[in-house]
């Protein structure tokens, strides 16, 4: 993908996602779309390219609304690579492939974001950050998931065929 389009999607994202998106949240739970695109492209083109924007777009997030600078990044790439492995081993064209590998991968990454924050002496309860934080999410970005792949996966079919 295009890094000034991935700007303007991951921007578009952190917009939708701090502001639009408190109204549908499901039990103070709402859908990490940082991660959903991370995770697609990373699904779609490769490790290298997932943990690259991964990274990328986990940094602007911690930029523009972290608390900790480098624990989105962090998480994110962990995600983007995660979705890129999988990416190269099973089927990039079935919507249920890539909703399981959403699933996975953002279940992956919040669980590295919560590693990390033990790392700093956070401390979180672990099952509690699992059911009521990391699955949550994770499902909410696994149901999102038909909704964006069929766009991302059409511009990055065209954009090969141009090249």
């Amino acid at each position: 993908m295009q890094y000034t389009m991935f700007l303007l999607i991951m921007g578009v994202a952190l917009i939708l996602q701090t502001t639009v998106l408190d109204t549908v949240s499901v039990g103070g739970i709402k859908p990490d779309l940082v991660m959903l695109v991370v995770v697609l492209n990373g699904f779609l083109l490769g490790t290298r390219e997932g943990a690259f924007l991964g990274f990328f777009g986990g940094i602007l997030e911690d930029l523009l609304c972290g608390h900790y600078i480098g624990l989105n990044a962090l998480s994110k790439m962990a995600a983007g690579y995660l979705a890129g492995a999988a990416g190269l081993r099973l089927y990039k064209e079935n919507i249920t492939v890539a909703t399981g590998v959403t699933f996975l991968s953002t279940l992956g990454g919040m669980v590295v974001s919560y590693m990390l924050l033990l790392y700093l002496n956070i401390h979180v309860s672990p099952l509690s950050a699992l059911f009521r934080v990391s699955i949550p999410t994770a499902v909410y970005n696994a149901l999102l998931t038909p909704l964006v792949f069929g766009r991302i996966f059409r511009y990055i079919q065209i954009r090969s065929r141009e090249m």
